[in-house]
């Protein structure tokens, strides 16, 4: 079962269930979904899903941000559930340590061919990193190690 097939099942166990909230979740991420095929005209792999999610994941984090700041908490935790609804799609987030010995080796598998770029190391990274980590930690860990 791919990664669409799960969360349409999901959603409809949720429906069985009455769980609103949840079914209200999943249903704006079948939308996103739904949304992204229709407008690039293709089928989404898992990849692609989980492409979608991570997005979505990350403006959740900037509405959660932006409503504490305004405290809004009632709107902050619908928020919070919805992210935590969609975090159950990702693939495991990677320990400190893999991330790091990551880094390290694409840097130096660049760095082979002269100094390493940021801008480099992050092409690489990126697709081995997709929903894995936070992208931002990881630039900002890139930067660190590159710069010195």
């Amino acid at each position: 079962m791919n990664l669409r097939q799960k969360i349409t099942e999901d959603m409809k166990s949720a429906m069985r269930a009455g769980d609103v909230k949840r079914r209200d979740a999943l249903r704006l991420l079948q939308a996103a979904l739904k949304q992204k095929e229709v407008d690039e005209r293709i089928e989404l792999d898992d990849a692609a899903v989980v492409a979608v999610i991570e997005k979505m994941l990350k403006q959740r984090r900037d509405s959660i941000a932006q409503y504490e700041a305004a405290q809004r908490q009632d709107l902050a935790d619908i928020e919070k559930f919805e992210a935590g609804v969609l975090q159950a799609y990702m693939p495991e987030a990677l320990s400190d340590a893999e991330l790091d010995a990551m880094i390290s080796e694409v840097i130096a598998s660049v760095g082979e061919n002269g100094s390493p770029k940021i801008g480099e190391v992050m092409a690489l990274l990126k697709p081995k990193l997709a929903g894995r980590a936070d992208m931002a930690k990881v630039s900002l860990l890139v930067k660190v190690k590159i710069t010195g």
